[in-house]
């Protein structure tokens, strides 16, 4: 099950990269979009939720780091509630040595 980040710019401009345990991270982001915060999260949460599960299917337990990532990324998030129009941006996934965009998940 191979790892990867990702790169997202949150909406002060800041930038994060992110850890996801599985490829998942693709099926639910595009490189180069921008999501309305509530929508970013609510594919972060079904992503890494799925990516720790697939991580406990193969080893009996939870993906502590991918549930650690979806908590950071609901702290920060929080920062941004009251503004209706932010958006999050993913800006690139950093893939492992031979992976390329479009390989097998």
């Amino acid at each position: 099950m191979p790892e990867m980040r990702f790169r997202i710019t949150w909406p002060d401009g800041t930038t994060e990269e992110c850890y996801s345990p599985s490829l998942v991270i693709r099926d639910h982001f595009e490189e180069g979009e921008v999501y309305p915060l509530a929508e970013f999260m609510a594919r972060a949460r079904t992503s890494l939720t799925l990516a720790s599960e697939r991580v406990a299917a193969r080893y009996g337990h939870p993906c502590s780091l991918a549930l650690g990532q979806l908590a950071r990324l609901e702290s920060r998030a929080a920062l941004f509630a009251d503004h209706p129009q932010a958006q999050v941006a993913c800006l690139r996934f950093l893939l492992p040595q031979g992976f390329a965009q479009g390989s097998a998940r």
